[in-house]
């Protein structure tokens, strides 16, 4: 398999993903500003986890750019990391019905933390295949995003025991962290084609 079909697999699957969660937000039943409000925990979970889902594809897509060859161990956990995301449109709708509950707003920190851990082995194995002078070895150097993620996500779990909102708050430093524009892929891959 080609790395344009693995990447052109994954794409589709993300935009499924993202239909599936916009298809779950519920039209408000009225006209005026305050018909709103019922469906504002929809809107806020949504926006959340599609910034999530295109932190993820963004990412991808750069990583996916860093390799020469696919081979059945990518495919693999490629496809265990589209697993872990294919449950975002679940737990993003049972935190928002639920209205930020302790529980699923830690399970949404459960699934954000495995799913993470699945992009960290795909990268893992991607580097095992082609080695610690890879483009992707280079470019990641010593991941300090890669590995922070997943520590907050602990601590978002264990905090919506606490606190609902700290452990949102935490959701949101996260996606933060990634969405502040990391260019180690793309210069690395840029400075080769040059």
């Amino acid at each position: 398999m080609t790395k344009n079909r693995l990447e052109a697999f994954s794409d589709a699957v993300l935009a499924i993903i993202i239909t599936i969660m916009v298809l779950e937000l519920k039209v408000p039943h009225g006209t005026d500003l305050k018909s709103l409000t019922p469906v504002f925990p929809f809107f806020i979970s949504y926006v959340l986890s599609f910034i999530y889902l295109a932190i993820y594809w963004n990412n991808h897509h750069h990583l996916l750019h860093t390799i020469k060859k696919v081979s059945g161990s990518i495919l693999w956990a490629n496809i265990h990391l589209m697993f872990w995301l294919s449950l975002v449109p679940f737990v993003t709708g049972w935190m928002a019905e639920n209205n930020f509950a302790p529980v699923p707003v830690a399970l949404y920190g459960i699934n954000m933390l495995l799913a993470s851990i699945a992009y960290y082995i795909l990268q893992r194995i991607i580097l095992k295949i082609h080695g610690k002078d890879s483009l992707l070895a280079i470019a990641i150097g010593k991941d300090l995003k890669g590995k922070i993620s997943p520590v907050l996500y602990v601590v978002a779990v264990i905090s919506a025991f606490i606190n609902e909102w700290i452990a949102g708050i935490i959701y949101v430093l996260v996606a933060i962290i990634w969405l502040i524009p990391d260019r180690r892929i793309e210069r690395i891959v840029n400075n080769i084609q040059e």
